[in-house]
C-alpha cells in the first residue's frame, strides 16, 4: 500500500489529522460522500487514519471506501452520509486544460500557469489546486501550495 501523500502546506494538522487532509478530500469527491468537518472529528484517530489509507481509486476501492465512510459516519453520529454528485470527468484529470477559476486565482497573484506545468503536477496536486482556488475556500494555502509545486 503507498503511504498517502501529504503536503507541506498541510503539515501543521496532518500529525493529528484534525482537519481533512486533501487526499482524503479527493477520495470523497471520487466517491461521491459528503463529510463535513464536525464528522471528521467525530471519528477516532485510528477511524482518520484508515480514511487517509484506504485506497480510492478502482470502481471496487471506490465502493468500498464509500460503504465504509457511510457506515462509520452512521456510527458516530447517527446520521445519514450526505451524497455528492460524482463528476465523471473531473478536472484535476483533465490535463488539456488548466480550469479557468484556477489560472484567475493564479494571475490574481501574478502567476501564469502553462498547460506543461499542469500536465506535470499528480491529480492530487491538481484536486488540491483546484480545491484551494474556489471562491469558497479561504484559500490561506493557494500560494503555499503554488510554491511547493514549485509554480511560483
Amino acid at each position: 500500500m503507498n503511504k498517502p501523500q501529504f503536503f507541506e502546506f498541510e503539515a501543521d494538522f496532518t500529525d493529528s489529522l484534525r482537519c481533512i487532509p486533501m487526499a482524503v478530500r479527493l477520495n470523497l469527491d471520487t466517491c461521491g460522500i459528503k463529510l463535513k468537518l464536525a464528522q471528521w472529528n467525530e471519528f477516532t484517530a485510528e477511524e482518520r487514519q484508515q480514511l487517509v489509507d484506504l485506497p480510492c481509486s478502482t470502481p471496487d476501492e471506490i465502493q468500498v471506501y464509500r460503504q465504509q465512510l457511510k457506515d462509520l459516519i452512521w456510527q458516530r453520529t447517527q446520521a445519514q452520509a450526505s451524497e455528492l454528485a460524482i463528476d465523471e470527468h473531473p478536472s484535476w484529470l483533465n490535463v488539456a486544460a488548466i480550469p479557468e477559476g484556477l489560472q484567475e486565482k493564479a494571475q490574481a497573484h501574478n502567476i501564469t500557469l502553462t498547460l506543461e506545468q499542469w500536465q506535470a503536477l499528480t491529480p492530487l496536486q491538481r484536486f488540491a489546486l483546484i480545491k484551494l482556488s474556489r471562491p469558497s475556500h479561504e484559500s490561506l494555502n493557494f500560494v503555499p501550495a503554488l510554491k511547493e509545486f514549485e509554480l511560483a
